[in-house]
C-alpha cells in the first residue's frame, strides 16, 4: 500500500514539475493560427499523401486502407490457425470471439427477427471496422505528405468521404432488407427514411472529429501540451470507439428489422398455406 502511495505521489510530482516548467518556458509563437490547425485537421488540404505515386489522397484513406489490411490479415489468421482448434470448453480467444459474435448476433435477432443472418455478419464487419479504426489513431503512425512534411494518420472515420461512405453502406444494406423481404414496398419504407445516410453519416463525422479537435486545441497551447494530451486523447477515442460503434450498429438493426418486416398481406397468404396443408 506504502508503495503504490509513494509511485502516485512521484506521478504528481512529475506533472506539477512538467506543467511549472511549461508555464515558465512560455510558448515559442506558433506556425499557423489555431484556426488553420483545425480547418487542415477537418479538410486536410495541406495534408496531401502520394498513394504509391498515382494520385494524391488525403491521409485517412491510407488509415483506412491500413485498418482494412489489418482486419483482413487478422480474419485470415483467425480462420486458418484458431477456430480449426476451437474445443468444447473455449479458451481465452475463443471466448472472445464467441462474445463478440454473440453480440452483433443478438443485436440482429432482436431488432429483426426476421431476417438477420447477413445483418448479423454486417453488424459485426461494420463494428469491427469502427472500433479498430477509431483506436488506430492511438498508435501515432506517421506518413510524409507531397510537401514533405511528417503528419500522423487520423481515424479513417475522421475524414468526412469516409463517414459518408459508412453511412451509404449501411443504408444500402437497410434497403436490401426491405427488397429482400418485401419486394417494391420495401423500397418505399426505406426511401421514406431518406435523410438517414446523413444523419448517420454526420453522426460519425461529428463524433469523431470533436474529439480530434479537442486534443488539437490542448497540443496547440503550450502550457497544456504537457501529460494533459495523453489523458484526453486516450480518454476521447476510446468513448468514440465504443459509443460510434454502438450507435452506428444499433440504428443499422433497428432500420433493417423495420423494412424487413413482412407486410400483413404476406402473413395472411402464409397462414392460409399453412392452414390449407
Amino acid at each position: 500500500m506504502k508503495q503504490h502511495k509513494k509511485g502516485l505521489a512521484v506521478c504528481l510530482t512529475a506533472a506539477v514539475l512538467l506543467l511549472i516548467a511549461a508555464l515558465l518556458a512560455g510558448s515559442p509563437g506558433p506556425s499557423e493560427s489555431v484556426q488553420e490547425a483545425m480547418r487542415d485537421a477537418v479538410l486536410h488540404g495541406t495534408g496531401q499523401i502520394s498513394l504509391f505515386g498515382l494520385m494524391t489522397v488525403n491521409p485517412g484513406m491510407i488509415s483506412a486502407l491500413l485498418v482494412t489490411a489489418f482486419l483482413l490479415a487478422c480474419a485470415a489468421l483467425i480462420r486458418v490457425f484458431a477456430i480449426p482448434r476451437f474445443q468444447y470448453r473455449p479458451g481465452k480467444l475463443q471466448l472472445v470471439l464467441e462474445e463478440l459474435v454473440g453480440l452483433f448476433d443478438g443485436m440482429a435477432k432482436s431488432n429483426s427477427p426476421h431476417r438477420n443472418r447477413f445483418l448479423g455478419a454486417y453488424l459485426f464487419a461494420a463494428g469491427s471496422y469502427i472500433f479498430v479504426g477509431t483506436l488506430s489513431e492511438l498508435l501515432g503512425l506517421q506518413a510524409v505528405t507531397i510537401h514533405g512534411h511528417p503528419i500522423t494518420l487520423p481515424a479513417p472515420l475522421s475524414d468526412v468521404n469516409a463517414a459518408i461512405a459508412m453511412g451509404t453502406l449501411s443504408y444500402l444494406v437497410i434497403l436490401s432488407g426491405g427488397v429482400a423481404s418485401n419486394g417494391l414496398g420495401g423500397v418505399g419504407k426505406t426511401l421514406k427514411e431518406f435523410s438517414l445516410p446523413i444523419s448517420m453519416s454526420f453522426r460519425l463525422f461529428g463524433a469523431l472529429l470533436s474529439g480530434l479537435l479537442v486534443t488539437e486545441l490542448v497540443y496547440y497551447y503550450v502550457a497544456l501540451s504537457f501529460v494533459l494530451p495523453v489523458v484526453v486523447g486516450v480518454l476521447f477515442t476510446l468513448l468514440h470507439a465504443l459509443i460510434q460503434t454502438y450507435v452506428l450498429t444499433m440504428l443499422t438493426a433497428l432500420y433493417y428489422g423495420e423494412v424487413s418486416e413482412p407486410s400483413p398481406k404476406k402473413e395472411k397468404k402464409k397462414k392460409l398455406k399453412a392452414e390449407n396443408a
